[in-house]
């Protein structure tokens, strides 16, 4: 797993984040499993810590885990994959935190835009996101599984050199 650049020093607010490792998948799924509707497969998370791909875990004062991401690098530019944060925790500021923290890495690899896919219907995520910085740059029709088939992501993306974290 790629850690933080050794040129990054995460500040205070981040201080809690360190790298995914495969001791925290047994957490990691069991909050999958209540976030999501179709939870990515630990085989998901395996493979792209195999990859070598940016994850980072959040833990709070009593080590407990409350929030992790994954992002790949793909040229200049970085993919978020996955940013999850336990629904008992939502609206606590900590999906922010980490988008803090993936900006930072990002321009510390030098990338120049973030970008993600967002279900349609996550309202609650799309708003996050925009309230972020981030702006919708394209669809992509049936790319989520769903209980009635398919739906259509939101490909949403931040220019790093117009957002200061």
């Amino acid at each position: 797993m790629s850690a933080q650049p050794k040129d990054l020093a995460w500040p205070p607010s981040l201080q809690s984040l360190q790298p995914l490792r495969a001791v925290d998948l047994d957490e990691v799924m069991a909050i999958e499993a209540v976030a999501y509707s179709h939870p990515w497969t630990r085989g998901n998370f395996i493979d792209s810590m195999a990859a070598g791909y940016a994850g980072f875990v959040m833990r709070d004062e009593q080590a407990r885990l409350c929030g992790y991401f994954l992002a790949m690098q793909v040229i200049d530019e970085m993919h978020l994959l996955n940013i999850t944060v336990p629904p008992e925790r939502q609206g606590q500021g900590l999906a922010r935190r980490m988008l803090d923290a993936l900006g930072l890495l990002a321009r510390a690899r030098g990338c120049h835009q973030v970008w993600l896919e967002v279900r349609e219907s996550n309202v609650r995520a799309r708003r996050l996101y925009e309230r972020y910085g981030f702006v919708q740059s394209g669809l992509r029709r049936g790319y989520y599984p769903s209980a009635d088939g398919r739906e259509d992501a939101l490909l949403m993306t931040l220019r790093l050199t117009e957002h200061a974290a």
